[in-house]
């Protein structure tokens, strides 16, 4: 795609920081105090935005352990490249799929090995016989609740498909020997740089009422232009010489050309409003849900440093 300038749609300002994060900032410090062992739940297609930066400085000193969740939405080369990237910084890191629980069993035994490693150093503070503390954390929407009611084979915590549904502090015992604690989901006060929000907004972590969605998926719909243009050919019925004559089109603004593919797309599905228009909003819900739940393909949108340099 050209580098033309985008008149429309340039700047998008995603910082979301309600009252509630900052209480919950002070209960996390508060309950780090408790615990031995930290799980920080990352979305496996993008492990950088998703990963709290003021979060990495309160669990400083602690034991931690990062899952990648949702990874079965994920591109498994980019799974294993995070996997490797983490193991080089130390952390241990696990894929997971809450959902279907898949890799729990090894977050498990990483607990237990990292606990067995700590028992005598608990031992010492006078500790002996008590379970190993574990504090889960992570953004809003990354599936904290849905690996917790995995990892106790009940519904222990409130699941909800909206960011923030989980409220109020409970400790779960998962085996005699170790007990969760579940927080809340947690943004932090500026999203920066401006990929980060857009990356957050696109897997559902920032609510809704706090998106303009047509621009959400507008910002969505040019990078699969750019990255996985064969997705939405396969995904929408589009022919791929039809995006490449419109986005070719030389006495248009990149903005209208991504615009016009929009309402291709919304018209091939039928997201037409009276007057025949194509429904903006229509077509923005249903590509942002249909990247979300997987349907336009397992997609990566980050990998790390190292292997962006190889590019």
């Amino acid at each position: 795609m050209d580098k033309e300038q985008d008149n429309s749609y340039h700047k998008i300002n995603l910082n979301w920081y309600p009252g509630h994060m900052a209480k919950t900032k002070k209960q996390i410090l508060e309950d780090l105090k408790l615990v031995d062992i930290v799980v920080e739940i990352l979305d496996a297609r993008i492990p950088r935005a998703s990963q709290n930066p003021d979060l990495q400085q309160w669990i400083k000193g602690k034991k931690k352990i990062f899952l990648l969740n949702k990874s079965d939405l994920a591109e498994e080369k980019k799974n294993q490249m995070w996997i490797e990237y983490y193991k080089k910084q130390g952390i241990p890191a696990i894929l997971v799929e809450a959902n279907t629980g898949k890799g729990i069993s090894e977050v498990i035994q990483q607990i237990e090995k990292i606990a067995s490693s700590q028992k005598q150093e608990i031992e010492q503070k006078g500790r002996k016989g008590r379970s190993i503390r574990v504090m889960v954390v992570g953004i809003p929407n990354v599936g904290k609740s849905s690996f917790i009611n995995r990892m106790t084979k009940k519904a222990s915590a409130t699941v909800g498909n909206k960011p923030g549904v989980t409220k109020q502090k409970q400790w779960i015992h998962v085996k005699e020997n170790i007990a969760l604690l579940d927080t809340p989901g947690i943004l932090w006060p500026k999203l920066e740089p401006e990929q980060t929000a857009l990356h957050l907004a696109y897997v559902g972590s920032i609510k809704e009422e706090n998106l303009e969605k047509i621009e959400i998926a507008y910002h969505l719909l040019k990078y699969l232009l750019q990255e996985k243009r064969q997705n939405l050919v396969e995904r929408y019925g589009i022919q791929k010489e039809e995006i490449e004559n419109i986005l070719q089109h030389s006495e248009k603004l990149e903005n209208e050309k991504i615009m016009e593919i929009l309402y291709r797309i919304g018209k091939k599905r039928g997201a037409i409003k009276a007057g025949g228009y194509v429904d903006e909003e229509k077509v923005a819900s249903f590509l942002l849900e249909e990247f979300r739940n997987g349907k336009l393909g397992r997609i990566t949108l980050e990998i790390p440093e190292e292997e962006e340099k190889k590019k």
